[in-house]
């Protein structure tokens, strides 16, 4: 997975499955770019990701999470339940804001 914090006036922690990056996904009105800019980050592991969705849920980050795997670990996180979650051409997207 691949994750890129962008420091704003709350942090923005982009999420997303490293073999969506670059593509762009859409399906009636709703569309999605996976482009470098926004979640082009650091390579991390399922513990490495799980810690950082531990941390940001206690310091109130906002998520962005894209991809069946990085769903996968923000639903055992708990931070995003089932019915938070859109599908655009199959492929998962949660926006999380605490």
């Amino acid at each position: 997975m691949l994750v890129k914090i962008h420091d704003s006036y709350r942090a923005v922690i982009a999420i997303c499955d490293s073999n969506l990056l670059g593509k762009t996904f859409e399906e009636g009105r709703r569309q999605i770019k996976i482009n470098e800019h926004f979640f082009g980050g650091e390579e991390k592991n399922e513990k490495q990701v799980l810690e950082l969705i531990e941390k940001g849920g206690a310091e109130d980050y906002t998520f962005n999470i894209v991809g069946k795997e990085s769903i996968a670990v923000a639903l055992k996180s708990g931070i995003v339940k089932p019915e938070g979650i859109i599908k655009i051409q199959g492929v998962p997207v949660a926006l999380v804001l605490l």
